[in-house]
């Protein structure tokens, strides 16, 4: 089984006026930006695999599917794998 981390990423978002909110890019610390190129589904649920709840949206990086959570306080994050060197 893959290790995972929850990482904070800084996200841009297009809030829309019906009240919706469709993330673009995401930023991570070291300054890694990576464009999404797609938002196939939205919804209400918690990550099995670090922790928390949110908004989870299934989005296309780079053609792999992956969740971005929306915790709804300002604050974003994916479920990251751990590299070998971590605690």
């Amino acid at each position: 089984m893959n290790e995972r981390r929850k990482v904070y990423v800084a996200v841009n978002v297009d809030h829309r006026p019906d009240g919706s909110a469709r993330p673009n890019k995401i930023t991570f610390e070291d300054r890694k930006t990576f464009e999404i190129d797609r938002v196939k589904y939205v919804c209400r649920a918690a990550s099995t695999r670090v922790g928390d709840t949110g908004l989870r949206y299934t989005v296309l990086i780079c053609g792999t599917e992956t969740f971005l959570f929306d915790e709804e306080n300002g604050k974003w994050f994916v479920e990251a794998k751990k590299s070998a060197g971590s605690v």
